[in-house]
């Protein structure tokens, strides 16, 4: 684990920041990590930056775009109160992680699943219940969609909802309202929004799958069990497995931060 975790790393420094929860493209070749001892950033040339804004909390759920991240789970040590505790609910950022707003059920939730279609559509499923939570204006009001015991979940421009359950790929385009079974889907237990409302996802045999239309596709293959992954704006693919932070471009794969990682 880092220590000193409110002094921001430099870039190129080794930086050991334990379990990653999620991962958020913030266009130009960098991403946000949302880690246990808080968020950091990193470029595609390994360049690490963090914990962004000194901000040391859990950050078990993560999701967004460039323009604005939620994320949720529990305070660390320095993380001011107003943010919730023991449990974050949901908190909200409009700088890339440098500062955090309460923004629902701060205290008594926390999102190990969350994922968001645009700035304002948030999707997740809490410590609580199974029951997915789901707003439609960033996060001021709330409905319950359903109860769906779920691995991952993921959900597309247009408002599609994928979860990975252990019986199988499930696919909502009632905004978590009901879900159906995505036919001849692979068993997959982490997902994100592809290009084209499509998919990219991890099965539990360490292939990764890409579905566009209703073709699946494979495009490589993990080390050990992938912790998070996503599909950038360009069309990369950044995952996290026992290798580290690895990018893949087309056919190139590269391991742009190696780390130990820690549960």
């Amino acid at each position: 684990m880092l220590a000193g975790c409110a002094s921001p790393s430099t870039p190129n420094a080794p930086v050991e920041f334990g379990h990653v929860h999620g991962i958020v493209d913030l266009g130009g070749g960098k991403v946000l990590l949302g880690t246990h001892t808080g968020i950091y950033s990193l470029t595609s040339s390994g360049d690490v930056v963090g914990p962004i804004g000194g901000n040391d909390f859990d950050a078990m759920g993560l999701t967004g775009n460039n323009g604005v991240q939620y994320s949720s789970g529990h305070p660390g040590p320095s993380t001011p109160a107003e943010l919730g505790t023991p449990s974050l609910g949901v908190v909200r950022s409009v700088d890339s992680g440098e500062t955090w707003d309460p923004v629902a059920f701060s205290g008594v939730e926390d999102f190990h699943l969350l994922t968001s279609s645009d700035s304002d559509t948030i999707f997740g499923i809490g410590s609580s219940s199974s029951v997915i939570r789901i707003s439609t204006d960033g996060g001021v009001t709330w409905t319950d969609g359903s109860a769906l015991e779920a691995a991952d979940l993921a959900a597309t421009p247009s408002g599609l909802l994928f979860a990975a359950t252990p019986t199988g790929l499930q696919l909502s385009d009632t905004q978590g309202s009901s879900f159906s079974p995505v036919e001849n889907a692979p068993l997959l237990y982490n997902i994100a929004a592809g290009q084209n409302d499509g998919l990219i996802g991890v099965d539990v045999d360490g292939i990764l799958w890409r579905l566009e239309n209703t073709t699946w596709q494979e495009f490589g293959a993990v080390s050990g069990t992938v912790e998070a992954l996503i599909e950038t704006s360009t069309g990369d693919v950044v995952l996290v497995d026992s290798r580290g932070v690895v990018l893949i471009k087309g056919e190139q794969v590269t391991v742009i931060h190696s780390t130990s990682m820690s549960h």
